[in-house]
């Protein structure tokens, strides 16, 4: 053991072994629990070894396989390597990996893209099937074998308790005073037995600081120092900062109409530039004493801790550039009393969600003009990466909002069209779109109310008068004026698109 280690208990620390080493003990064909989300707290060493591994057994040709679950994506060592040497039956829950995405979207990858908060459940309930090993970071083992988790939290509890062996990364790289900034919760029970989870405001801590961990199911530990990957988040361009307008003159229309309070309710942002324009644009308004309850604490809501706007953030995950990461490791003192990090199965739960009235905002990459909004699918059917918690939050949010830039590909794509080639969030469930254009405030509208609002409001000024001109023919069509479609146009901008490259 080096001196540095931060394995401490005795029968864990005889157990010690390279990364080549345990990662020879998974074998092709079972289901691996892995640790990661969204670049944080994913294995560092084994996932490489077990690539090489594979490879080996490619070039002898003999198929090996295995199914990776994980929190949500994670970073090129895990998801990168395993996918580039074919090495992934089926993969799920989220993943944003381009190889991977490549291997999906060709067919040689079974992908699964679910509710991120229906996860752990799934695995309890036995309704994916048998988890056989889990390989999970942790900053640390204690003295009496408890895990001190690190970066992220994401399905790990779960992972630990289910899979019948556990290999452990221990990484030494993780700041040591994230020990304490982790909630992690053991009251879940299966149905019928379940009982409320007591969450009443978003800094309550009702679980423990540590993962409990069975000895004897642990066949390997594996030390490491290395960094978790985070890329930068592009600067804010202007249709970033024209959405983040909308948002906050929103807002600040909800509070005065006496629909918020003056702090407003507990944020939810996805991950991307434009949420983090939104949250630079909550740090530069009047709005005080904000609260998060989140999937994801990216940059945006750090800023809004240093600068005192935000007095607390839950998530399950930290999502941050490079920048922000080497502030967050120099200030942890300074930011650990108001940052929580729970299971995702707790930061993302339905339950929680309704009962704090959260205001959630998510990116899409399209919508039409009833309001169904598509934020997994490229023309219908290839994967961009998954539904990830964008539905966990915006079925049960107090307000839920879906914001993307009206067109894409140079304008090529309008990002509000007749008819969304794949659904993941329905209109029952969308009450606010934003783009640079403007904000369409859906609620208490009728389909065809909404279908005005969107087409004014958030298309592009080059594709408004076709989408005018496609309703007015649908409302008049005869085939059924509650939600007016031409079933024989509904997708031809797609199909447009596919034949020529744009949908103008």
């Amino acid at each position: 053991m080096s001196q540095a280690s931060r394995v401490l208990n005795a029968t864990l620390r005889n157990k010690i072994m390279s990364a080549d080493e345990a990662a020879a003990l998974i074998p092709s064909g079972v289901n691996v629990g892995m640790s990661g989300f969204t670049g944080s707290g994913y294995p560092k060493l084994v996932p490489a070894a077990l690539a090489r591994h594979i490879n080996k057994h490619n070039q002898a040709g003999e198929k090996f396989r295995i199914g990776v679950w994980t929190g949500a994506s994670t970073a090129p060592e895990l998801d990168g390597a395993l996918a580039s040497v074919d090495g992934v039956e089926m993969r799920l829950p989220y993943q944003s990996d381009p190889t991977c995405r490549r291997r999906i979207n060709a067919g040689e990858m079974e992908y699964i893209d679910i509710h991120l908060s229906h996860v752990a459940q799934f695995v309890w309930f036995g309704f994916l099937g048998k988890l056989d090993i889990a390989v999970v970071e942790v900053a640390g083992i204690r003295e009496d074998g408890s895990l001190i988790p690190c970066s992220s939290i994401g399905n790990n509890k779960t992972w630990l308790d289910q899979a019948d062996k556990i290999i452990l990364e221990v990484n030494s790289w993780q700041n040591p005073e994230l020990e304490g900034m982790h909630d992690i919760y053991y009251g879940t029970q299966l149905p019928p037995n379940r009982m409320p989870i007591p969450i009443v405001r978003p800094g309550d801590r009702i679980g423990e600081q540590y993962f409990r961990c069975d000895p004897d199911k642990v066949i390997a530990v594996v030390e490491t120092h290395s960094p978790d990957r985070n890329t930068p988040f592009t600067p804010p361009d202007n249709d970033s900062r024209r959405i983040a307008g909308h948002v906050i003159e929103f807002l600040e229309h909800e509070v005065k109409k006496g629909r918020l309070p003056a702090n407003l309710l507990p944020l939810q942002s996805g991950v991307g530039n434009i949420a983090n324009a939104v949250m630079a644009g909550l740090n530069d308004s009047k709005f005080e004493h904000l609260t998060a309850y989140t999937e994801v604490l990216q940059d945006g809501m750090l800023d809004l801790i240093k600068s005192g706007k935000l007095d607390f953030a839950s998530a399950t995950a930290f999502s941050l550039s490079p920048d922000a990461l080497a502030n967050l490791n120099a200030n942890m003192r300074q930011y650990r009393d108001k940052i929580l990090l729970r299971p995702q199965e707790i930061s993302n739960h339905p339950e929680v969600i309704r009962r704090l009235g959260i205001i959630s905002m998510n990116g899409m990459i399209e919508a039409d003009i009833y309001g169904n909004v598509n934020s997994t699918h490229i023309m219908g059917s290839a994967i961009m990466n998954g539904i990830g918690g964008s539905g966990d939050f915006a079925r049960n949010a107090y307000l839920s909002m879906f914001v993307t830039p009206s067109q894409a590909k140079g304008g090529a794509i309008s990002c509000i069209v007749p008819m969304v080639s794949h659904v993941d969030h329905t209109e029952h469930d969308v009450q606010v779109l934003v783009t640079e254009q403007g904000l369409a405030d859906l609620r208490g509208l009728s389909p065809k109310q909404r279908a005005k609002v969107v087409i004014e409001n958030c298309a592009h000024p080059d594709f408004r008068p076709a989408l005018r001109e496609y309703y007015e023919r649908a409302l008049h069509s005869g085939n059924g004026r509650q939600t007016p479609h031409i079933l024989d146009e509904a997708l031809s901008w797609h199909s447009r698109y596919q034949k020529t490259g744009s949908m103008r």
